[in-house]
């Protein structure tokens, strides 16, 4: 049975086939799995990282990724609250939209 693409062989297929290679070997093989940190702690940095750059595109698959490190919902809308004074207010906004459409229909029938 051959094995379930990951996130960046779906978001990217062959088009950039390096920068998947990247992603998938050196981001998340090596640096997301480095001792120093949990990924817990690493998932609450990254979404922090891009609500207050107002990355939004890469932001759902992170608050997925976030979920399952062990972040809870309510954990995130207080990480949102909390950046819009360090980070921006339409930042935050665009981000809590966002999380409130992942969060209002995730459920524990339909896991993300």
């Amino acid at each position: 049975m051959p094995e379930q693409p990951t996130p960046a062989q779906q978001l990217m297929g062959t088009f950039a086939p390096k920068l998947t290679e990247l992603t998938d070997d050196v981001l998340f093989g090596d640096v997301w799995e480095r001792p120093g940190l949990s990924k817990r702690d690493r998932s609450l940095i990254t979404v922090s990282a891009l609500v207050a750059l107002n990355r939004t595109e890469q932001l759902p698959g992170h608050l997925k990724r976030a979920i399952a490190n062990g972040v809870t919902g309510d954990e995130l809308v207080e990480l949102i609250t909390h950046l819009a004074f360090y980070a921006g207010w339409p930042s935050a906004m665009s981000a809590i939209v966002i999380a409130r459409k992942l969060l209002e229909t995730e459920t524990p029938l339909n896991p993300i």
